[in-house]
């Protein structure tokens, strides 16, 4: 089983694989900050310092909620990510949170459908 280790708590927590970063935090106060769960608050954001290959791919909503620049830099929400089947080390930084918390959720792209 995989371990998150929390780096701002100092707590490490083996978890069972395919679970989510926030409700691991949770279940094993990891004390990852967090408030809707959902991917529209952003208080769950945290950079991987280890591991990010052990991390499910970017979610839609996390696209809207970081936008390219935050994510371009490794940033991601706890309630949008999973640990696979490695272990990982996270942080998270106030000022970033306090950014994020701030931003507007970007509009989802628009499908059009080309009419033959």
């Amino acid at each position: 089983m995989p371990k998150i280790h929390f780096v701002n708590s100092k707590k490490i927590q083996e978890v069972p694989e395919n679970s989510s970063i926030l409700r691991m935090s949770l279940r094993y106060d990891g004390e990852l900050p967090n408030r809707c769960g959902g991917g529209t608050c952003g208080n769950c954001v945290f950079i991987p310092e280890e591991g990010v290959e052990f991390l499910d791919n970017v979610k839609p909503q996390e696209k809207r909620k970081l936008g390219e620049e935050l994510l371009e830099k490794g940033y991601r929400l706890g309630c949008q990510t999973f640990v696979t089947d490695g272990d990982i080390k996270i942080s998270w930084d106030e000022e970033i949170r306090k950014q994020v918390v701030k931003r507007k959720l970007d509009k989802p792209k628009e499908v059009t459908s080309a009419r033959l």
